[in-house]
């Protein structure tokens, strides 16, 4: 009787096991080819292509520097999407360029991460930069508005005094603010233009890292915006390119200089990403039109999408990162 017990429980047990078999073959495993799209498998699957817009865009224009909050579309700077874990917590942040573009969205990241941030602008940009300002706030972290124009050295140097002052320290220096105005031929570019991309994209970095240096100690960050115009320069951006290539040389030999001292200096090489720059000036219209169309992605970056990576350059877990060009370009441009 217990022998037959036992052969029926085997059968059971085999039974089970061959039901379980005969399941798995006619379900689809997860991930299959033949998954539908973008399906959720206990996080989110986004495809790339389509996760933001794509051209062709609104032909638009705004007198330089441009507000963000003009441009149609919107660009997306994590305003709603980014969700920070503490990583830069109580660290203490400037960024230039901080109302709109890449220094926008790492502001936001920077704040939901902990840290207390100083943003500097331009006065024309006040509207975006109380955005900014009160998304800070509302982390419930230390946020100072210091607008100014960084083509002189003397403010430069009390930009970095107020920001000290006002978050009671600095251990991450964000050069960001760029100047980037479209020009046909070298024979277009006047003096006065050329000298002011120039004091904005270069001048402006040696002046704010001489004065910051002081105050940084063994752990702060210096990140700096640079550009896939560094290595693969567009004929219509020949003063630009050549400012983003002393940015890419300023992170290189700045790194080894520091490195003795405990300070990482790194970089972000955007490629064609939705800023204002854009529709004040950076670009043609019709590049504005077709803007990103050309990228492997078949459409520009927003400023979200590379916010994790200024994060991640001021966090203590990349420690090992100095000296670094982080490229952001849809699959095309360099490095």
């Amino acid at each position: 009787m217990k022998n037959e017990e036992n052969k029926i429980s085997r059968r059971k047990v085999i039974g089970g096991i061959g039901a379980g078999i005969a399941t798995l073959a006619v379900t689809p495993l997860i991930g299959n080819a033949g998954a539908p799209a973008n399906q959720k498998l206990g996080y989110d699957m986004e495809d790339p292509r389509v996760k933001f817009p794509k051209p062709p865009f609104k032909e638009q224009s705004q007198p330089w520097p441009g507000l963000a909050s003009q441009m149609n579309p919107r660009p997306d700077h994590g305003e709603t999407s980014y969700r920070g874990s503490g990583r830069l917590k109580g660290r203490k942040a400037l960024i230039t360029g901080g109302d709109s573009g890449m220094g926008r969205a790492a502001a936001i990241a920077y704040a939901r991460e902990g840290a207390d941030v100083a943003i500097n602008y331009l006065p024309a940009e006040e509207a975006d930069a109380k955005e900014v300002i009160a998304l800070i706030k509302k982390e419930g972290r230390k946020a100072l508005a210091i607008p100014g124009d960084l083509r002189d050295e003397n403010f430069c140097k009390k930009l970095i005094t107020e920001a000290v002052a006002g978050l009671g320290g600095l251990d991450i220096l964000v050069n960001n603010a760029g100047r980037q105005q479209t020009r046909p031929s070298i024979l277009d570019i006047s003096s006065d233009d050329f000298d002011a991309t120039m004091k904005t994209n270069v001048y402006a970095p040696f002046w704010l890292t001489k004065a910051a240096l002081p105050h940084l100690k063994a752990g702060s960050s210096i990140i700096a915006t640079t550009s896939v115009q560094a290595t693969d320069p567009s004929p219509d951006l020949f003063d630009y390119a050549q400012t983003k290539a002393a940015n890419t040389s300023f992170v290189r030999s700045l790194a080894k200089q520091l490195g003795s001292k405990g300070i990482r200096v790194n970089g972000v090489a955007p490629g064609p990403i939705w800023t204002a720059l854009q529709v004040s000036g950076g670009a043609t219209m019709e590049k504005l039109v077709n803007f990103g169309g050309d990228t492997p992605l078949e459409r520009p970056g927003q400023p979200a999408e590379l916010a994790s990576i200024y994060v991640q350059l001021a966090a203590n877990d990349a420690s090992y990162a100095t000296g670094q060009i982080y490229g952001s370009a849809g699959g095309g441009g360099q490095p």
